[in-house]
């Protein structure tokens, strides 16, 4: 946190991944009150045979707790293609739970963005909102998520030099970006191979920075602009 403080890093937000997971998100904002701001959702790789119950457990919590966004959510198919089916459902339910709570939700979508996109058509309506996180995408993809409504979360990728997101990045008006990492996944360049923290956000910001051929302060100022407006903090 002092590393973050000390890079101007002042907005961090804070996923669960299960229910096991929310006293640690608690318990750091609880410490660092004015700086950690809590999400809360059952994380698509987390839907197992026991979904329903956690669902009903972190829904639960919410009554409880101010959050500011319904998170991290969505599909992985990463390590597990025979849970899609349930995996949606719980996307579904999920997203009706921000509709309800007028909060935004945070993607996690690896290796489903057709299935992800789906979804999102599928729900589209004036209270459906958010955030795609860790997108890695193609400009069509970007394209595709950006004409209704949704913002790309960059991340470490964009500092890989085969990545490919730097040619999609530069492309796409900062109004629709925001940072973020995917500690302790993800790590930036120049440390890469790492675990990564979220002071490295500088690195990421320097590298879009780079990409817009514009300077530092800007692209800090539009991008947490922009997580002021999802987030309404």
């Amino acid at each position: 946190m002092q590393r973050c403080l000390d890079n101007g890093i002042g907005r961090l937000f804070l996923p669960n991944v299960d229910s096991s997971s929310i006293e640690l998100v608690f318990s750091q904002v609880a410490a660092f009150p004015e700086y950690c701001f809590p999400m809360l959702g059952l994380h698509p790789c987390d839907v197992k045979e026991n979904w329903r119950d956690e669902l009903d457990l972190i829904h639960a919590t919410i009554p409880h707790h101010k959050i500011y966004a319904i998170g991290e959510i969505g599909i992985d198919l990463y390590w597990d293609k025979s849970t899609l089916d349930i995996q949606i459902e719980a996307f579904k339910i999920q997203i009706a739970w921000a509709k309800e709570l007028k909060l935004p939700i945070v993607i996690h979508c690896r290796n489903s963005f057709d299935e992800v996109y789906e979804v999102l058509l599928q729900e589209q309506d004036e209270n459906l909102r958010g955030i795609l996180h860790c997108f890695t995408g193609t400009m069509e993809q970007a394209h595709q998520l950006i004409d209704i409504g949704f913002y790309l979360g960059i991340g470490g990728v964009v500092t890989y030099k085969n990545s490919g997101l730097d040619k999609v990045v530069e492309q796409v008006d900062l109004s629709h970006i925001v940072l973020e990492t995917d500690s302790p996944y993800l790590t930036p360049v120049p440390f890469r191979g790492k675990p990564n923290e979220s002071s490295y956000l500088i690195h990421i910001a320097q590298k879009v920075a780079d990409l817009h051929q514009t300077d530092l302060e800007t692209v800090a100022n539009i991008t947490t602009g922009n997580s002021k407006l999802i987030f309404g903090i």
